[in-house]
């Protein structure tokens, strides 16, 4: 072959992959979500498994559910997985997101210090536990941050009618595992979505001290971003998302996926739409 054959069989090569890449290129999914599927490992597990079969990047931005979902009012992110459904149900209602589907539920516990200075361990009651937390001035440490977790400890508060006042109440501001470490430190309750303390568990030395009451149910909804309202938004790659976590894959891996031996989220997609 001619040095001429060559270079242009090269050119030819070059050319080709040039015109190839952009099909084959990776798409960017832009995520918000709630810090207790970052904290308790559930998106490290997922993610990867779902970026290799449909060659994307998910970028997460992990916060708590009032500022996941702002994100995606704005059109910061493309989809958003969060735990508040009479916020989610507002934020479809309102036009901002599409397509919401149930995707897996766990349950909130309050947890505590083993010393357990309101008396409440062994509670399946959540609003006579938290009376008793006023009632004996013991400190609560909240999450102050409009997360999921926060609008769930709010609303318990008021249908106890009252909570614990002064150095007795901190409103951290903070995400849930810096909440875990802070109850630590200063011997306090808090409201946590269970997963999360597995995870944390070792790290904090809580116990839980009330579990099972059904008012203590946590579901989970993944959301897209309404297309009409954000042109720029990844719809497609939203929905690819929304699809395959509701998918029997991927309910399958959330069922298979343990925090120290133990299912910490469990699958709720039924089909509905």
């Amino acid at each position: 072959m001619t040095l001429l054959k060559k270079h242009l069989a090269l050119l030819g090569f070059l050319m080709a992959a040039a015109t190839a890449a952009p099909a084959f290129a990776q798409q960017v999914i832009r995520l918000s979500t709630t810090t207790s599927t970052e904290n308790s490992g559930l998106l490290q597990y997922l993610l990867p498994k779902f970026e290799a079969k449909t060659n994307s990047k998910v970028n997460v931005i992990s916060v708590g559910t009032g500022k996941a979902l702002e994100l995606a009012k704005n059109g910061d992110v493309d989809v958003t997985l969060v735990h508040a459904r009479a916020s989610e149900d507002k934020f479809v209602a309102e036009g901002h997101g599409v397509n919401r589907h149930d995707v897996m539920y766990n349950d909130f516990i309050i947890v505590g210090p083993e010393n357990d200075p309101a008396g409440i361990k062994g509670s399946k009651d959540v609003l006579g536990a938290m009376k008793k937390i006023v009632d004996s001035k013991s400190k609560f440490i909240s999450r102050g941050d409009n997360s999921g977790t926060d609008q769930m400890e709010k609303g318990y508060w008021k249908q106890v009618g009252s909570q614990p006042q002064g150095p007795a109440y901190v409103s951290a501001g903070l995400g849930m595992g810096e909440v875990l470490n802070m109850a630590a430190e200063l011997r306090a309750y808090t409201l946590t979505d269970r997963a999360t303390y597995i995870a944390y568990r070792a790290k904090t030395g809580l116990q839980i001290a009330v579990e099972g009451d059904p008012k203590m149910f946590n579901p989970y909804g993944i959301i897209a971003v309404n297309p009409q309202k954000h042109k720029e938004a990844n719809y497609k790659g939203a929905m690819q998302l929304v699809e395959w976590i509701t998918s029997p894959e991927g309910q399958g891996l959330i069922g298979s996926f343990k925090v120290e031996g133990q299912q910490v989220f469990f699958p709720s997609y039924k089909g509905e739409k």
